[in-house]
């Protein structure tokens, strides 16, 4: 019996020193890996960043660090494309805005995903989960094609804001009804239902002077109804005048249609120059800064906290600020809507607009073993619970299966507008010549608000400027 007893523990003995050493190897085995990761400087990636020091666990056992250079927004293009084209190799990952898409990756920057998601059961899944607007947008390029280059990082839409101790105001329900003759929308499911007529009613009812009367209180200072994108800088006013142009039945010139596709007759057709004029008819009712064209997100989003307009068209990636009484003057008056759009003949509302949001790219000079951990972190971040503790951060998701649960409309009061909005998405373009696109079109668009030019040339600039670089480039012949 001491024998057996003896040589059983001996066994015993040598299993677990054989177990020690395959635990030790894998111990030993783990590296230290970074994934350094271009993001511009907002709420959402700051999210991103606390979510992942908190919860992210590499499946691989690797020791995975995700570090953020958190860049601001107005510098940020300029900081990764200059990155990207020195050839320093810093960035195993970025956060791209989808209109770079085409320059950065025929210029060998950005890695095409399809080998991974054809391998990848779980990737396949995602894919069929993400609204197709999303996909279209931020992973296709061509646009539309079969080529994927992106995952979601943040959707984000335009939607309303609106001052909600205003618009429900009894004193101010009653002038407005007796002015107008109908209700002064107060909740978010009325608010739903407005078009350009009636935002063009709230800017005249809302515009008071310093001295005069606002639900009850008198100003101290200049108060105006309305407020949207109309900055020459980025593409600042160009995201709101595309949903005009839309909506109004125009188009912009159509990259899926090229070398067919025109610019001459499209850009510059009566329907766009008439989208264009609706869209100025409105700044009269917004402050005056507008006439400057330095009214850009920024500034919209400052007027609104700084309790200076009722309502206002913001993406959704700014509402945290306007919630904090850190950084908001209304945060406990705030509501939001979707962004209005025009009345169709039956009633409904056509409600076209340009996407945010910005998708996940990863670069091409990585090693499998890092280009996998980035994959590995790009599934982890488009699971159903990561999804879900980002949206109750103030994220948004793109999975259908998260922000189309009636749960998702409680995490924050601008949800119930998000996925609806979705339906309504357009993009710029992405073709790598869309930065000279852009920064002509800003300035054209920019003389027409500040009153240098008529809508009707700066579209017909617009559209001679585009065919002439188009057809150099061949994309029209």
């Amino acid at each position: 019996m001491k024998l057996r007893i003896t040589r059983s523990l001996a066994l015993l003995a040598g299993a677990a020193a054989f177990l020690g050493a395959a635990a030790f190897g894998s111990i030993a085995s783990a590296k230290d890996i970074t994934i350094n990761m271009a993001v511009p400087d907002w709420p959402p990636t700051r999210i991103m960043q606390d979510l992942a020091n908190k919860h992210y666990k590499a499946p691989s056992g690797n020791n995975v660090k995700l570090v953020l250079d958190f860049i601001p927004w107005p510098n940020y293009y300029e900081k990764l494309a200059a990155s990207l084209t020195s050839g320093e190799e810093k960035y195993q990952m970025a956060v791209s805005d989808s209109q770079w898409l085409g320059a950065n990756i025929e210029g060998g920057y950005y890695l095409k995903l399809n080998k991974f998601i054809d391998a990848d059961p779980e990737l396949q899944a995602v894919f069929k989960d993400l609204h197709p607007n999303l996909v279209a947008s931020y992973s296709t390029y061509p646009h539309k094609s079969d080529n994927y280059y992106g995952f979601p990082q943040m959707p984000d839409v335009l939607i309303a804001y609106y001052r909600k101790d205003l618009f429900c105001n009894a004193d101010e329900q009653a002038a407005f009804k007796g002015k107008y003759g109908y209700d002064l929308p107060c909740d978010p499911q009325a608010m739903n239902n407005t078009d350009w007529d009636m935002i063009n009613d709230f800017g005249e009812f809302f515009r008071r002077g310093s001295g005069d009367t606002l639900a009850g209180e008198t100003l101290t200072d200049d108060f105006y109804g309305i407020a949207y994108q109309a900055g020459i800088g980025y593409d600042f006013n160009t995201m709101q005048i595309n949903g005009f142009i839309w909506q109004h039945g125009a188009g912009i010139w159509d990259e899926t249609k090229e070398p067919d596709g025109k610019a001459l007759g499209v850009v510059n057709s009566d329907k766009a120059v008439a989208a264009f004029e609706h869209y100025l008819s409105l700044l009269q009712h917004m402050p005056p800064v507008v006439k400057t064209g330095t009214m850009d997100i920024f500034k919209v989003d400052e007027l609104f906290r700084e309790s200076k307009v009722a309502w206002i068209i913001q993406w959704i990636g700014f509402g945290e600020s306007a919630l904090s009484p850190d950084t908001s003057k209304v945060y406990d008056k705030v509501d939001f809507a979707m962004m209005p759009g025009l009345r169709a003949d039956d009633g409904s509302i056509i409600r076209w607009s340009n996407i945010g949001g910005q998708p996940f790219v990863l670069t091409t000079w990585n090693s499998d073993e890092v280009t996998q951990e980035a994959l590995d972190f790009c599934k982890w971040w488009l699971t159903s619970g990561t999804q879900t503790m980002f949206a109750k951060a103030g994220g948004q998701s793109g999975l259908r299966s998260v922000h189309t649960t009636e749960e998702y409309k409680t995490y924050r009061p601008w949800n119930h507008a998000f996925g609806p909005s979705l339906d309504w998405q357009k993009d710029v373009w992405h073709i790598p010549e869309f930065f000279e696109l852009l920064v002509q079109q800003q300035q054209e668009f920019d003389k027409a608000i500040t009153g240098q030019i008529s809508a009707k040339e700066a579209m017909d600039h617009i559209a001679q400027f585009q065919d002439e670089l188009l057809r150099e480039a061949g994309r029209i012949e």
